[in-house]
């Protein structure tokens, strides 16, 4: 199980200001917070500043690198972006979050993938833009994942992330993302997935128990990747738990750990 944690992104007020006032210390202090909840990886994102984009990336990384070991995600649209970030990683394999099968994007971004042996966040979208059903996901995949694997990437190294729409807008959203990890691992045992779950609640009330029940439901079909919020006790208490009733859990370890550490209050 992959969680990437989704503190640091300039979409956040917090983090916006942190940013734009060089404190560092702040931002150190909510990369350690997530390291120390139990994030595989740190995803950095200044995506939202964009003339300021590549600046910002560096001292973002810099700063997180300084307080925690972690290997980071750089998150950015912007090919340029995330070169900068990746040429200053320093710790463990980096994750570039994302490829997609638009033409430009994925001649964009594959070099850097080869050029840094990162792992890659791999979006079912092409130029049609977002698929509606299971299949036309299946569809993305198999184009993507010809063109990956011919460029050299290993199935180990792909994280593809099914695209999960709310499903306040799209009654099926939750269904066909389901039908969509089963359809992947089928044909494709090899390769992992990613997601920012949180979407699918969008726009309804009492979102945290949604986004819970989808996480038990997706880990249940096979997702192994999360890009999240891991500071949040009760996601996570979920997650050791899920991945005990799942035989994901040697003796049950993780889940007494999460347990003496205050995951399940009573």
């Amino acid at each position: 199980m992959v969680i990437v944690g989704e503190l640091i992104n300039t979409s956040r007020k917090a983090i916006s200001e942190a940013v734009e006032k060089r404190e560092a210390g702040y931002i150190q202090q909510v990369a350690i917070a997530q390291a120390e909840a139990g994030a595989s990886y740190i995803d950095v994102n200044c995506g939202n500043k964009v003339f300021e984009e590549l600046e910002n990336m560096r001292w973002l990384v810099n700063t997180i690198q300084e307080a925690v070991q972690v290997p980071l995600c750089i998150d950015s649209p912007n090919p340029e972006a995330l070169e900068a970030g990746l040429a200053l990683v320093k710790h463990g394999t980096p994750m570039i979050n994302s490829i997609t099968d638009e033409g430009p994007r994925f001649d964009a971004v594959i070099p850097l993938v080869q050029k840094y042996k990162a792992k890659i966040v791999a979006l079912c979208m092409d130029d049609l833009g977002m698929p509606d059903t299971a299949g036309d996901r299946l569809r993305v995949v198999k184009s993507l994942y010809a063109k990956l694997t011919a460029a050299g990437v290993r199935d180990e190294d792909i994280y593809f992330d099914p695209l999960v729409k709310p499903v306040s807008s799209v009654g099926t959203a939750g269904v066909e993302v389901l039908e969509t990890i089963r359809m992947i691992k089928a044909q494709y045992p090899g390769v992992h997935f990613m997601c920012g779950l949180s979407n699918i609640s969008y726009g309804l009330p009492n979102r945290k128990y949604l986004n819970r029940l989808f996480v038990s439901q997706t880990m249940a079909t096979g997702m192994d990747g999360y890009i999240l919020n891991p500071t949040d006790k009760g996601m996570m208490g979920l997650i050791y738990a899920a991945k005990t009733l799942l035989g994901q859990d040697e003796y049950c370890m993780g889940y007494i750990k999460a347990h003496r550490k205050g995951f399940y209050p009573e």
